[in-house]
């Protein structure tokens, strides 16, 4: 009896101490004051575009009208472009959804190619003035 009494006496004793053994080793531990840049991923020419867009056609007002041209939205989208997104898509969009960023965002990335000049310009239009236009959303970029 003695015997199993000493043998758990040091089996507690063992434990207690290697307990208090490990306390000093965390207090000692040097602080990581290292700092890591962690890249999520790399920069989409695209997105870039839009923002530039964004800021040339409405100064990034989602609820702009341009009542002259009948475009609405963050992107100044019209109703030709609404129906020809609707037709390649299949979806049934109205132009006042338009004044939903996400909606024109989506509207605007259907047409959207690697292509930033070609994309700029034919989202303007057809003809000389998308010259001017790049020329704006270049200042952007």
């Amino acid at each position: 009896m003695k015997i199993t009494k000493l043998i758990k006496f040091e089996i507690m004793r063992t434990i207690i101490l290697i307990i208090l053994l490990m306390i000093p080793i965390k207090a000692i531990a040097p602080v990581d004051k290292s700092i890591y840049i962690i890249r999520t991923g790399s920069i989409d020419p695209i997105e870039i575009l839009w923002k530039a867009v964004c800021i040339v056609e409405s100064n990034n007002d989602p609820l702009a009208i341009n009542i002259k041209e009948q475009a609405i939205g963050i992107v100044q989208i019209r109703q030709c472009r609404i129906q020809h997104f609707n037709r390649l898509t299949g979806k049934d969009y109205k132009l006042e959804d338009c004044f939903d960023p996400a909606i024109s965002k989506e509207v605007f990335m259907r047409f959207a190619t690697e292509d930033l000049e070609k994309t700029a310009r034919s989202w303007n239009g057809s003809g000389w003035r998308t010259k001017i236009y790049w020329k704006k959303i270049k200042r952007q970029l």
